[in-house]
């Protein structure tokens, strides 16, 4: 008969403990991957009723500007945050989704950055950027600083450092910088100025302007292709998209498009562009800089959204009640799905099966179901919603259980091994009911690291 030895016991508690730890582990990991993430919907509010927090006319929504939360899996209000006197004209969040970003104009003509956390839905700090008018908020890709861009004649960048939620240099600029952009690596930063017609390149680690390219008229956007070596710039008043090597800092191209062209979106792989104008969508092939497809859709389409896949482009049309369905592949219009009025703010769920889209006038938010391209759900977010976010899902309270977990799994080994070592002999019967016990009082231990356990149990029992 095999001699049991202390070691041998040691050896094999250990792996079954390694087993119940590394199950709890994939537990933890598939209950984040599998929660649902929340939309969160900037409310401009209704200026009528500023300081009546809740009116039953409005069915509980806050018309004062807020941020309503949304839950993305029962599409109910879980959270309105308010935000006070402004108009919240920007939102960010950071990569870890556990901080939402507002920069809201006060009537005073004052911005004030409002820091949301995401796990209590308040509002924990406020950055007072000064006297200025914001156009937009953006977190850099490694989500340790934040840049506030100006409209008329500020002519600096705010840069907030999101650690300490304080203000450090600005970056001067010209006046009215309306939108940046950041090159994948976070190096550098393309800033678009619309009153003087220039992208100024910034050297992220300074965060001093290094050159400045000349464009079209009034560009009001810029974004970085995903592998970051172009820049495109659509110039509202010249009905043109500038083509800037990241490389040279040069333009190489001047794509014709429609009419008051404003937002662009890249797919997936980065092949194509898609141009929201005023009543098409140019698709421009990023390997000739030229336009493949002109695609017919409503009037004054506000915001273009792709899914994460690249199958699908979702417009809105200010002006015609409705988002647009385009088909990449095909580059035609395969669904017009009716919506709210005035469609503002568009966001994909990140899985893709889903669309929200804020309705300003309408004072909802409309849910789209990909699958079938049909609303789904209307949600009564606030009063004038123009902007939607959608923040992954981080449960705090899962991460510090299964940190537990593993720590104190852990400290028993530790405290086994000890045991058995100051002993000469050890009951078979006795350790595993101990063991047992342990794992069943660990926080967040859930049914498949228990059946693991109890399965290594049995086999060391039948031994």
């Amino acid at each position: 008969m095999e001699e049991i030895t202390c070691d041998k016991i040691y050896r094999k508690r250990t792996l079954i403990r390694i087993l119940g730890i590394s199950s709890l582990t994939i537990l933890v990991l598939a209950g984040v991957a599998c929660a649902a993430p929340f939309a969160y919907v900037t409310n401009l509010g209704d200026y009528s009723l500023r300081g009546h927090y809740y009116d039953t006319n409005y069915n509980g929504a806050i018309p004062t500007p807020s941020v309503a939360v949304i839950d993305t899996a029962t599409n109910n209000i879980t959270a309105r945050v308010p935000l006070g006197d402004g108009w919240p004209v920007g939102v960010a969040v950071n990569p870890e989704g556990t901080k939402v970003y507002v920069a809201s104009a006060t009537i005073d003509d004052v911005c004030i950055v409002y820091v949301i956390d995401t796990a209590e839905n308040t509002v924990n700090t406020k950055v007072n950027i000064r006297s200025s008018y914001p156009s937009g908020i953006t977190f850099n890709p490694a989500g340790t600083r934040v840049y506030v861009t100006k409209q008329r004649d500020n002519t600096d960048i705010s840069v907030i450092n999101p650690a300490t939620n304080t203000l450090m240099a600005p970056i001067i600029v010209g006046p009215s910088t309306y939108d940046i952009a950041f090159t994948p690596d976070g190096k550098k930063i393309y800033a678009a100025n619309s009153d003087n017609n220039t992208i100024y390149i910034i050297d992220a680690a300074t965060n001093k302007v290094t050159a400045n390219v000349s464009v079209g008229d009034s560009p009001y956007e810029v974004v970085v292709t995903p592998d970051g070596k172009k820049v495109y710039v659509p110039n509202y008043n010249s009905s043109t998209v500038s083509v800037i090597d990241t490389a040279t800092d040069n333009v190489t191209a001047t794509v014709p498009v429609g009419d008051s062209p404003h937002r662009v979106a890249f797919t997936s792989d980065g092949n194509k562009v898609y141009v929201a104008n005023n009543n098409t969508v140019s698709v421009i092939d990023t390997a000739t800089d030229t336009v493949i497809a002109t695609v017919p859709v409503g009037t004054f389409s506000r915001e273009i959204v792709i899914s994460p896949d690249g199958s699908k482009v979702y417009l809105g049309n200010f002006y015609n009640k409705s988002v647009t369905v385009i088909n990449t592949k095909t580059n035609t219009v395969t669904a017009r799905v009716p919506v709210g009025e005035w469609p503002m703010g568009i966001a994909v769920t990140p899985d893709g099966k889903k669309v929200y889209v804020a309705n300003a006038e309408s004072d909802n938010v409309s849910v789209i179901d990909t699958a079938t391209d049909t609303v789904i759900a209307t949600v009564n977010a606030g009063i004038y919603p123009t902007g939607v976010v959608i923040v992954p899902f981080m449960d705090s309270n899962m991460s510090t259980q299964s940190t537990e977990a593993i720590s104190n799994a852990t400290e028993d080994t530790e405290v086994e091994k000890s045991n058995l070592s100051s002993s000469e002999s050890d009951n078979d019967s006795s350790s595993s009911g101990n063991e047992s016990s342990k794992n069943n009082s660990t926080p967040g231990f859930g049914l498949l690291g228990s059946l693991t356990c109890l399965y290594g149990v049995w086999k060391f029992r039948k031994k």
